[in-house]
């Protein structure tokens, strides 16, 4: 096998003192890794004959999977919005930071824009592993231009579309190209929109519902049609109602394909969702909940003006707004306070089958099973971020990670 040599070669770790998810609960159990890859013991021990080269002692903290962040538009002052001469730089600023909140994949999300901004940042944000340096870039999550304008939340109306008549096209002539996306999150009673749903999930890449007055004969017919993500659930959309409960009713909807799931990203920030509303969705399909930051380039920053793409967002306190109004516009939480807050409201820990999602594979993204791809298991307790890992190196944990809304006790995890 490529690179096994190489692997085999490679310092065996041992993470020992630690909890670590099996089956939906947590076990005191040792963790064994070796090249990024999760270690059966018994055949380390009797068919090779080795033991670590080296022990980590976690001090009974949770041993957990990275978080992936699939919408997140920048951060530290980095705005993945806006077109410059180096937004590599930008992107790697972003990908070093969120480390130490745990995040170790991401998916740089540009909100709607004028052409000539795709045109120019999409070919400098290639797909990229992850490792010391940051977390991994599994490929961009295109949120607009193709959105309704109703429930167009914080994106500039001037710079929205709807599909033309040769709609696919008219796509790639928006975007300039695809090669660097993952993600596309449009609204599906939009015009050849299931036509364009059809090419982009045959192109691989995952389509999103969001930003829509979609109702669920609309939204069942997008499924029916590829599309497998709603994006922040709850928010930009109708509000559920019980004679047609709009994109919310996918989440138990019996019209969808077999073997087909749908999945749904939230913002468990404290301010964009109620702890009532996450309950609930998480209640009604616990499976396909996929915690989101929607973080903006404010993040870290504190209050003051900032920007969100073509739009000036205003930080006071915990929220950010498109300046001068009272649109929300965006999260400044990073994705271990989600989680956290997540925790409180729920009393358990969100599952994660977050790389299906971004069609990267499931390995180790749920259960740490032997063999399965340890994507920089991190080491936590629920009181906070202690550190992150790959392969034995360590990242330390941001000074506020470990303040902010701890949770108590220690309840079981679900998958």
């Amino acid at each position: 096998m490529r690179g096994g040599q190489g692997a085999a070669r490679a310092p065996v770790i041992q993470f020992t003192n630690c909890r670590i998810l099996r089956g939906g609960a947590l076990l005191r159990e040792d963790l064994w890794v070796r090249g990024g890859r999760i270690l059966d013991p018994e055949k380390l021990f009797f068919e090779e004959r080795r033991v670590a080269d080296e022990q980590r002692d976690c001090g009974g903290c949770i041993l957990a999977p990275g978080f992936i962040d699939v919408q997140i538009n920048g951060g530290f002052g980095v705005d993945f919005s806006q077109a410059s001469e180096d937004v590599g730089s930008g992107v790697a600023l972003v990908a070093r930071r969120i480390l130490s909140h745990g995040v170790t994949s991401f998916c740089p999300t540009l909100v709607t824009s004028p052409l000539e901004v795709y045109h120019k940042v999409l070919p400098q944000i290639p797909v990229k592993s992850g490792g010391p340096h940051g977390a991994g870039v599994l490929g961009v999550h295109l949120e607009g231009p193709f959105i309704s304008r109703e429930k167009r939340g914080a994106h500039p109306e001037a710079h929205l579309r709807s599909f033309e008549a040769d709609a696919f096209q008219d796509v790639l002539a928006t975007y300039g190209g695809l090669d660097n996306v993952r993600i596309v999150t449009l609204a599906p009673e939009l015009g050849h929109s299931q036509e364009v749903i059809r090419a982009l999930t045959a192109l691989g890449i995952c389509v999103s519902l969001g930003h829509s007055v979609a109702d669920l004969g609309t939204a069942e017919e997008a499924v029916q049609s590829g599309a497998t993500f709603i994006t922040h659930l709850f928010n930009a959309m109708l509000p559920f109602h019980h004679r047609d409960p709009g994109i919310v009713g996918l989440l138990t909807s019996d019209r969808l394909p077999a073997g087909r799931h749908i999945f749904y990203g939230m913002i468990a920030d404290g301010i964009h969702t109620n702890p009532a509303a996450l309950r609930i969705a998480h209640r009604a399909h616990p499976k396909g909940l996929v915690l989101v930051t929607d973080a903006v380039p404010a993040l870290g920053l504190g209050n003051g003006r900032h920007t969100l793409g073509q739009q000036e967002v205003e930080v006071d306190g915990l929220t950010a707004y498109v300046a001068g109004t009272n649109t929300l516009s965006g999260s400044i939480a990073p994705m271990d306070t989600c989680v956290r807050h997540f925790l409180q409201a729920t009393g358990m820990w969100p599952g994660s089958r977050l790389q299906e999602v971004a069609s990267a594979g499931e390995g180790g993204a749920n259960q740490q099973g032997a063999g399965t791809q340890s994507d920089w298991p991190w080491s936590h307790s629920t009181q906070g971020l202690q550190c992150g890992v790959r392969s034995g190196g360590c990242v330390p944990a941001s000074s506020t990670a470990a303040g902010a809304g701890e949770a108590q006790g220690d309840p079981g995890l679900r998958g």
